[in-house]
């Protein structure tokens, strides 16, 4: 591997008649009464996320750019969670992920290594099949035997072996592909990471039909790297990413920069704003807590969504950019354009035609006028029916799910993250499959 406020002015006092004592205790004590059958509200508090608990596994052994970097993600991760609302424990007992020790934990972090022993491999996959969350940094998917770990290596985080790496550590442009992910809707197209080594991967996740690249190596960082002899000077490079079937997160950063004579550090992790960003807004999803931006309801009228699926990271869309009648409504790659953008405009009684923006004139609606189990749902020119109403229902988590208005039954996807398949009404059965997270369009 390489090394890779102000004293207050006194007051005289003045005698008081025993009439003003007593009305000044009356007073008090009403006071004490309203508080205790009045709930008090803050005109300036803002309501908080529920707190989720996240645990860090770690060993701190070997290379001290890993180990520097274990240290500050220890000091640093406290206080975030002191901020934003969880709770973090790191430790180096990685059978609790073998023994169940991990159930009650909402997110997972590997700071420096994977789970070694089969018993371990066997716990984390379970964790990971039943719902729970994880974020992986940098050595989390180092590996030179991905058949060792196949599941892990190939099929959850689908990088397969280490190919290269970068050296000195830098920084790095980075251009980020999918703003419509919880974990970089905030970030801008384009930032710079804090310090790392960079690793690159025999696999191209590009070819992963459920591995969507949130960031990549911006092609203005090349060269990239301080040895003539281990820089990039072109190519493909991802450096975040999840898997969809998963509730994943994996950023290739994760290695300070060193002075290996002195043990010293020279650069920080944490020293890229927008990198943090993406660190907590991140977490906030994994732990359920949710950090993209959602309309508050009710729902602006005025406003162009996407619509993201929570089973998968794919949009609502319009197939083929069409604006005719019987355009099939399809799931397909989140891609920013007309075909993906959608506005609520009321009806009555709390239902809303759901227009698109390459024609505002067509809705989305049940073909048919069909009350059964997977209808497929279509564009079609407005026309009052109640085919083509439906009511934005807000879930716990932010997201909505949508009724129509004729069957009772819920706009929904096929749970997966392929491409061109239409989309149908369902019985509701509160599935990720029906929960859709609504993100402003400009």
């Amino acid at each position: 591997m390489p090394r890779t406020t102000p004293p207050r002015p006194r007051r005289h006092a003045h005698p008081e008649s025993p009439v003003k004592r007593l009305t000044v205790r009356l007073l008090t004590l009403l006071a004490l009464v309203l508080a205790l059958i009045v709930p008090a509200h803050s005109a300036t508090a803002a309501p908080q996320a529920g707190p989720f608990k996240v645990i860090a596994f770690y060993n701190g052994t070997w290379d001290a750019a890993h180990i520097d970097f274990v240290k500050e993600a220890n000091e640093w991760f406290p206080r975030a969670a002191a901020e934003n609302n969880f709770t973090y424990r790191a430790t180096t007992d990685w059978n609790l992920l073998a023994n169940g020790g991990v159930n009650d934990y909402q997110v997972v972090l590997f700071l420096d290594d994977a789970p070694q022993t089969a018993a371990q491999q066997a716990g984390f996959e379970r964790y990971m099949r039943a719902g729970g969350g994880w974020l992986g940094f940098h050595v989390s998917a180092f590996t030179t035997n991905a058949g060792q770990w196949p599941w892990y290596y190939n099929t959850f985080l689908g990088s397969g072996n280490f190919r290269s790496n970068t050296w000195g550590p830098t920084t790095a442009v980075l251009r980020t592909e999918d703003r419509t992910h919880p974990a970089t809707a905030a970030l801008p197209a384009t930032f710079t990471s804090a310090v790392s080594e960079w690793y690159s991967w025999s696999n191209d996740l590009r070819t992963n039909p459920n591995i969507k690249v949130l960031a990549s190596v911006d092609p203005s960082s090349f060269p990239l790297g301080t040895d003539p002899n281990q820089s990039w000077y072109s190519g493909y490079y991802p450096i975040l990413w999840t898997n969809t079937q998963y509730k994943m997160l994996y950023a290739n950063f994760g290695h300070n920069a060193m002075n290996y004579e002195t043990n010293t550090r020279l650069s920080s992790t944490f020293a890229s704003p927008t990198q943090n960003r993406f660190l907590l807004d991140g977490l906030k999803w994994l732990g359920g807590a949710g950090s993209n931006p959602t309309p508050t309801d009710p729902i602006s009228e005025t406003t162009w969504y996407s619509l993201t699926s929570n089973a998968a990271a794919v949009c609502v869309d319009a197939r083929g950019a069409a604006t005719a009648n019987g355009t099939a409504i399809q799931q397909y790659a989140c891609n920013g354009t007309l075909a993906q953008q959608f506005q609520f405009r009321s009806t009555d009684s709390g239902y809303t035609r759901i227009t698109n923006r390459g024609n505002p004139q067509q809705v989305i609606d049940v073909t048919g006028v069909s009350a059964a189990d997977n209808a497929p749902l279509q564009l079609w020119a407005y026309g009052g029916g109640t085919n083509q109403q439906w009511q934005p229902v807000r879930e716990a988590g932010g997201g909505y799910h949508f009724v129509a208005r004729h069957s009772g039954k819920c706009l929904s996807t096929n749970g997966t993250s392929a491409n061109g398949v239409q989309l149908v009404q369902r019985s509701c059965d509160n599935s990720a499959a029906q929960s859709f997270r609504l993100s402003a369009q400009p």
